[in-house]
């Protein structure tokens, strides 16, 4: 482009050139400061291959699919109540993972049906099952973050206790949430329909850390808070 200059002059204008923050060059004139590069948070992490497909390949669950009027559902070959927690409980929470039918229909379920019927059995697991559900949020794909928040709020409402027990590992659990707390899909007027079928991640966080706060005890909100800045408080409030 030609430019004029204040003294009537014409020339062409000179194009800035781009350099790195922070380095000599950007400080030159005529030199265009490149900006940071994404920091890539919100994006899709590979899932490493899990524990539980493996098992669930080679049969080693007690388990099957049943049909009825209703849909899909888990036969189990068992009583859930007379499984072993400490095995199965975090091989379901592994799965949470996947993303592929029947492997992601299997954990979901699983692990919802074992919190309805493990009662006291559960608290023990706690420790086993961070890992597993630090894993599946860190995959940052929306169902698997989506699945695991839900599990997680039916987990601190399964047994008395287990609230205040995950309050420790909140460490582990909260970062990802904190990413995504405020990752809401704002449609104008049209009609959100991941807000009914309860798919809408800041929706599902925000339900999940009142969970926390309520469940939690007395140290939950101000460690709640520690993780997830933006967090005001469902009880005092």
């Amino acid at each position: 482009a030609v430019v004029s200059t204040q003294s009537g002059h014409y020339g062409r204008e000179s194009k800035d050139e781009e350099a790195e923050g922070f380095t000599l060059k950007a400080g030159m004139k005529n030199t265009k400061v490149r900006g940071p590069p994404s920091a890539n948070a919100f994006k899709e992490r590979p899932a490493k291959p899990t524990s539980f497909r493996k098992f669930y390949e080679r049969g080693d669950f007690p388990i099957q699919l049943e049909h009825d009027t209703k849909g899909n559902k888990i036969a189990w070959k068992v009583e859930i109540e007379k499984l072993d927690f400490h095995h199965y409980l975090p091989l379901f929470f592994d799965g949470l993972c996947e993303v592929t039918h029947p492997y992601e229909f299997f954990s979901r379920q699983g692990v919802h049906d074992m919190l309805e019927h493990g009662s006291h059995k559960v608290l023990p697991v706690i420790p086993q099952l961070i890992i597993p559900i630090k894993n599946a949020l860190n995959t940052r794909k929306k169902s698997s973050v989506c699945t695991s928040l839900k599990i997680l709020q039916h987990l601190v409402i399964s047994a008395n206790c287990i609230g205040e027990a995950l309050v420790p590992y909140y460490r582990q659990i909260l970062p990802i949430l904190n990413i995504f707390k405020n990752k809401n899909i704002n449609k104008g007027d049209g009609i959100d329909y991941s807000q009914q079928r309860r798919e809408n991640v800041g929706d599902l966080i925000q339900e999940t850390l009142e969970a926390f706060e309520t469940h939690g005890g007395p140290d939950a909100f101000i460690n709640i808070k520690y993780m997830v800045p933006t967090y005001e408080s469902c009880v005092n409030n």
